[in-house]
């Protein structure tokens, strides 16, 4: 069975595919959910800053960790 997965992966990534949607998919990923938290933390700033904080180290920590992971998948290593 996974060898017929693999040939029709042959069959259909082809030398001249385009995945340009892939990597907008990753990066999506490494930049989507940061912004979101980055947002909300903006929005409850004025409201409670011990949350807004805690939210803004998270997409921080979120960016570094993305750019490691994903950034190792793009560059192909």
């Amino acid at each position: 069975m996974w060898s017929l997965i693999f040939l029709n992966m042959i069959y259909f990534l082809g030398p001249n595919m385009n995945l340009d949607g892939l990597v907008y998919l990753i990066i999506a990923i490494m930049f989507g959910p940061a912004i979101l938290l980055t947002i909300i933390g903006f929005a409850i700033l004025k409201k409670n800053k011990k949350a807004a904080k805690i939210l803004f180290i998270l997409a921080a920590v979120y960016v570094i960790i993305s750019l490691g992971v994903c950034g190792t998948l793009i560059s192909g290593f």
